[in-house]
């Protein structure tokens, strides 16, 4: 079974390659024309979308074909002071040359909205600001040509807001009135805290949705649930779907920080979750959720070379055996 290995945003090896440069509202609004403000926006935007495609380059060069976009690509894309800004018109050749080269070669790509955006918030103006978010992400995905829902946005359930099982039912009820093209690209996550993988899977299950696994955040928050017991479950949930399923790893930081991730991935923990996996012969993909991004991506993949029954194939890929 094939397992590939990504990571988020941003790599620790290219010189001067951030792909989420930004600009606060106060610097904006200190800015007396609109035209002066929007050239501060198109000078971040530009670098950052410069950046991003650097960083896919970089990514084939070392085989790795599973990676998270930033969601902070176009800097205030959603903030009112900027809403008549086309963005999407003004960097159209540059979104073209990112989608091309992911159609090009292959890669999953994804985008995780921030944990602002929540769709069973009891609040009318937070849902609608959590839809302009999901829309704004959307608009990259079809500015890039990336219109094939394969390419996916993560989100989390959302909050407790008193009571879970309401909570629940209000998140489904705000899913199903989506549009089409937001709702077909939302797969769920497990949190840390609150919503645990037995709660998310339930959900993915009604609702015929993908579900990501955080590794972590189940041993952050279960009610005794094995994984053992759930893993076929939760990869069946991918089972239409182009790419293998996807969960989430990382490491926690220390004991007393536990939910923090840590700046590498622990190989050893990593190996126990591939034992349990291997079990079902199954292809899946990993995004590595740590403090060194692509430096901690390298280090698993070469620790991993120590374990008999591992085929190392190259930086991004391997085979459990």
């Amino acid at each position: 079974m094939l397992v590939r290995l990504g990571y988020v945003a941003m790599t620790m090896n290219l010189k001067d390659s951030s792909p989420s440069g930004t600009v606060t509202v106060k610097t904006l609004a200190g800015l007396n024309e609109d035209e002066t403000r929007l050239n501060k926006l198109r000078k971040v935007t530009a670098a950052n979308l410069h950046n991003t495609l650097r960083i896919l380059r970089y990514n084939k060069a070392y085989n790795i074909s599973v990676y998270r976009f930033t969601s902070k690509l176009v800097p205030l894309a959603t903030h009112p002071m900027v809403s008549h800004w086309d963005y999407v018109g003004e960097f159209r050749n540059e979104f073209k040359s990112l989608g091309d080269f992911v159609k090009e070669n292959n890669f999953r790509v994804s985008a995780h909205p921030d944990h602002y955006t929540l769709l069973n918030s009891p609040s009318k103006e937070v849902f609608e600001a959590s839809v302009r978010d999901l829309d704004y992400h959307v608009k990259l995905f079809e500015a890039m040509g990336l219109e094939d829902y394969k390419y996916k946005l993560v989100m989390h359930i959302g909050g407790l807001y008193k009571n879970k099982q309401t909570s629940v039912e209000r998140f489904k009820e705000n899913y199903a009135i989506l549009p089409d093209r937001i709702r077909k690209r939302l797969i769920f996550e497990n949190d840390d805290k609150i919503y645990t993988a037995r709660d998310v899977l339930d959900i993915c299950k009604e609702l015929k949705v993908p579900m990501v696994l955080d590794v972590h955040h189940h041993n952050c928050v279960n009610n005794g649930e094995r994984l053992e017991d759930m893993l076929k479950e939760i990869f069946d949930t991918w089972k239409d779907e182009y790419f293998p399923p996807k969960i989430h790893f990382s490491t926690p930081k220390s004991k007393e920080n536990f939910r923090s991730h840590a700046d590498e991935i622990d190989v050893n923990e990593f190996y126990r979750f591939l034992q349990i996996a291997k079990k079902l012969k199954k292809d899946f993909d990993v995004m590595i959720e740590a403090k060194n991004k692509d430096n901690a991506l390298f280090k698993l993949s070469r620790e991993l070379k120590t374990f008999d029954d591992i085929r190392w194939i190259d930086e991004g890929h391997f085979e459990i055996r």
